[in-house]
């Protein structure tokens, strides 16, 4: 995440994140925070992470996902040379049978 993201506000907002308890507060939460078209893009952001991690090819993830070839390649970089973020969670949902 680029520096000038880590603010005493953007802190807050994790932290409102990190006191979620389970699935539905996150919905209720989420959905008063974002637009449905914002939710749906990280959704598919998410998704194509996930399918890049098992090598799916663009095609196969474009096809799935409806996302461009921009997003997928936008992700992939993220992946390669981001902060490990999708890593990290990807690697805890694995772990939780996720």
């Amino acid at each position: 995440m680029s520096k000038k993201i880590h603010t005493e506000s953007m802190d807050r907002l994790m932290d409102a994140v990190l006191t979620l308890k389970d699935r539905g507060e996150a919905y209720r939460f989420f959905e008063d925070l974002c637009t449905v078209g914002e939710l749906e893009a990280m959704q598919q952001r998410f998704a194509v992470a996930g399918m890049l991690t098992e090598e799916k090819t663009y095609q196969e993830i474009a096809d799935k996902t409806g996302a461009s070839t921009a997003t997928i390649s936008r992700v992939n970089r993220a992946l390669n040379y981001g902060d490990d973020g999708y890593a990290l969670v990807l690697s805890y949902l694995k772990a939780a049978g996720k």
